[in-house]
């Protein structure tokens, strides 16, 4: 169970926002944070604090008037820590390399490999003859309906028939080398996590998880690693005192690396 920091960036900036208010029309968003500091900022202090793993998120669709200076940012952080960020936001195979060339570690991709609802698979192999299954997190980022986890993309606007369990993370499993799992229905609402997603995805130990969602207090850290059964990576965004939150960053470094 390891700590893995993010950096989200929307027009321009690295922010901390309510998942779920992300609008394309008029890019906008509920923000919690928006900072005075580029990317790379951030970049060398998770590189300073030996921190690998984390992932770097485009939060504007790639016909944003703002999706260039998203990028500019996006791409400061990977020369800042390279070899150890993610990235996602807008990843195709056309794309993907030029981030990778850029320092990214893996490219981080949902939307792309979606069409009509459903995981094309044609696509998803596209992924991954362009960057290769060992630079690949698949990012299943899901909201609750009464049957269960549905997956979401375009920026947790669209929910698609997909749900998260046990049999599609093993049929993904050897497309990826890692899954990242926003739970958006509680996303940057900073009032508890999603206890019964972790306990599901918990049964799952063939590939690396990394869970984002609703931490806003060191329990929250805790209840992660009792429902995962401490396999289970975790980020923490809004709650964090380096965005605005109260939760210590140094505190959670220190007490994941005992």
């Amino acid at each position: 169970m390891k700590f893995r920091p993010c950096i989200d960036i929307h027009n321009g900036k690295v922010k901390q926002i309510v998942g779920g208010s992300l609008r394309d029309e008029g890019d906008t968003a509920g923000e919690n944070f928006s900072s005075d500091k580029n990317a790379d900022y951030y970049a060398e202090m998770f590189k300073d604090s030996d921190l690998p793993g984390g992932h770097v998120i485009l939060l504007n669709a790639a016909d944003s008037p703002y999706y260039e200076e998203t990028k500019r940012q996006a791409m400061l952080a990977l020369g800042a820590y390279p070899g150890g960020l993610q990235i996602g936001g807008s990843i195709n195979p056309d794309n993907a390399g030029e981030y990778l060339d850029a320092g990214a570690s893996h490219v981080i991709v949902t939307s792309y490999i979606f069409r009509d609802g459903k995981i094309d698979f044609e696509r998803l192999e596209e992924m991954v003859s362009a960057v290769g299954s060992e630079r690949l997190v698949l990012d299943l980022s899901c909201r609750k309906k009464d049957d269960g986890y549905h997956i979401v993309t375009d920026r947790w606007q669209k929910i698609t028939d997909e749900i998260v369990n046990i049999s599609l993370l093993d049929r993904l499993s050897t497309k990826c080398d890692e899954f990242l799992i926003h739970a958006a229905d509680v996303e940057g609402k900073r009032g508890g996590i999603e206890k019964d997603l972790l306990n599901m995805v918990s049964d799952f130990d063939k590939k690396t998880i990394t869970y984002a969602g609703g931490v806003h207090n060191f329990r929250d850290i805790e209840l992660i690693g009792e429902f995962g059964k401490n396999r289970i990576d975790f980020t923490v965004g809004s709650a964090l005192d380096i965005y605005g939150g109260d939760m210590s960053f140094c505190q959670i470094v220190n007490m994941t690396k005992l």
